[in-house]
């Protein structure tokens, strides 16, 4: 009912390329410029009024969980505190894979499809070849334990 609340999803298509990007590219962490925001974007004191993963109205008193929250909470939820990135290797160019070792020996495995069609693949992550699909325009995690 709300969703002029919620950014556009090119945000969202940007958010899951660059954390992806990042954690394959030996990054100890990412954090987002502003968490939270008011609904036009602030405060903020430059006044490049922006989106933000939690949208906050104290007019109303409410809280909004934008898709930018849930892009976020794929790899804050799953990959946690300790976790080293591990090499995977998929059987499709056109999906973006990062994949981290959590302390206690699982696997993360965040897959990203941009594209407008389901895809099958084969993931390779620690000697172990799995054959998966990801849905179009989708970001998955994949929780791989012994």
């Amino acid at each position: 009912e709300k969703k002029y609340l919620h950014p556009k999803y090119a945000p969202v298509n940007r958010y899951a390329r660059d954390i992806i990007g990042c954690l394959n590219n030996w990054v100890d962490g990412w954090v987002d410029w502003n968490m939270v925001l008011d609904r036009q974007g602030g405060p903020n004191w430059f006044k490049n009024w922006c989106v933000a993963p939690i949208i906050v109205d104290p007019e109303q008193d409410e809280v909004y969980l934008t898709p930018l929250y849930y892009v976020m909470s794929h790899f804050s939820k799953f990959i946690r505190p300790g976790a080293r990135v591990v090499q995977a290797h998929k059987t499709d160019d056109e999906l973006m894979v990062s994949a981290s070792e959590n302390p206690d020996g699982s696997i993360v495995v965040v897959v990203f499809n941009e594209g407008l069609s389901e895809k099958h693949f084969n993931l390779n992550v620690s000697q172990h070849t799995h054959a998966l699909s990801v849905s179009p325009q989708a970001l998955q995690t994949i929780i791989l334990t012994n």
